[in-house]
């Protein structure tokens, strides 16, 4: 079974060339990541009939296997529509439980990227109906990368393949697990270049951000407190916890919502960290917050400090 190299060029984009090399060679090799990608038989998320991998070295050109499976299950007229495979494409070949255990240390050696969650489900799926053990693998989503990297797209055409095909120039043939596999991996790549942050912190931005984004916090304000009528909202990180400040804004007559409306007058903004606020440098609800002031509404953005003088 031959493996086939991409070269990628920051620059200029991808261009191919083939390169032959045994697959038990390359199970010894290590990589920085590789992406996986797969395509089924029919809705079964199980039914695999490729299996695509795009393996991303420290130094050198990205390299790709595409890996044809016999799902042992029917076709449908829809999925053969969709990848061109059916069942005289996978006549003689092995079935899932044959190939994916020669791959399993390879995968359990590194991190493994998705677009989606599709192919995890799918391999899991297909683990458990041929009875073997679901391996633990460090799964990582491309499409949370992108969001990330390019958050202009949310709503204007979004971060599926087929637009990122479309927006950042890539060449593949959609729908073709070796080449989805790939795209996947060139999406990482290029969210590296777009954010300045390396693969392992584009990863863990999402573990991140539910560690340290702050809890939501809405206290009615003192009913005798000298700043009754404000309705405040906070963002960012501060030096004291979001619920202490918001006790402490509610003693003053403060009343805190966890959201900017059109009865907000003040927002308390702390540090922002680029990675809750998808590489923007203001998160939603400053942005928000100044649209409102623009638009003619009594509300004052202050930081920390001057919403500690306002308290005292």
């Amino acid at each position: 079974m031959g493996w086939i190299s991409s070269v990628f060029d920051e620059d200029k984009g991808v261009t191919n060339r083939k390169l032959t090399v045994s697959a038990s060679g390359l199970l010894d090799m290590s990589f920085r990541f590789i992406a996986l990608d797969v395509e089924t038989a029919n809705g079964d998320s199980s039914s695999i009939c490729q299996i695509g991998l795009a393996c991303v070295p420290d130094d050198g050109p990205i390299m790709t296997l595409s890996m044809l499976v016999d799902p042992e299950m029917h076709f449908s007229a829809f999925n053969i529509k969709l990848h061109g495979i059916g069942p005289d494409t996978v006549q003689g070949q092995p079935s899932f439980d044959l190939v994916f255990p020669k791959f399993q240390e390879l995968f359990e050696r590194h991190p493994m990227v998705q677009h989606s969650s599709f192919d995890k489900r799918a391999i899991e799926g297909a683990c458990q109906r041929y009875g073997l053990a679901v391996p633990q693998l460090s799964w990582h989503d491309s499409v949370t990368m992108a969001r990330r990297a390019w958050p202009e797209f949310k709503g204007n055409g979004g971060h599926g393949l087929a637009n990122l095909k479309a927006e950042l120039g890539l060449e593949f043939q959609h729908h073709d697990a070796e080449e989805d596999a790939r795209a996947a991996a060139q999406v990482v790549l290029l969210a590296e270049k777009r954010t300045g942050h390396s693969f392992q912190d584009l990863a863990a931005s999402k573990s991140r951000s539910k560690r340290r984004y702050p809890k939501a916090v809405s206290l009615e304000g003192n009913s005798v407190g000298p700043l009754l009528g404000h309705i405040a909202c906070f963002t960012g990180s501060l030096s004291i916890s979001r619920t202490e400040a918001a006790k402490i804004a509610a003693q003053a007559g403060i009343s805190v919502r966890s959201s900017v409306s059109t009865k907000t007058t003040l927002l308390i903004v702390g540090d922002q960290d680029l990675g809750l606020t998808n590489g923007q440098a203001k998160s939603s609800k400053h942005r928000k917050a100044e649209e409102l002031r623009g638009a003619g509404q009594a509300l004052r953005i202050i930081g920390e400090s001057e919403f500690l003088k306002l308290l005292n």
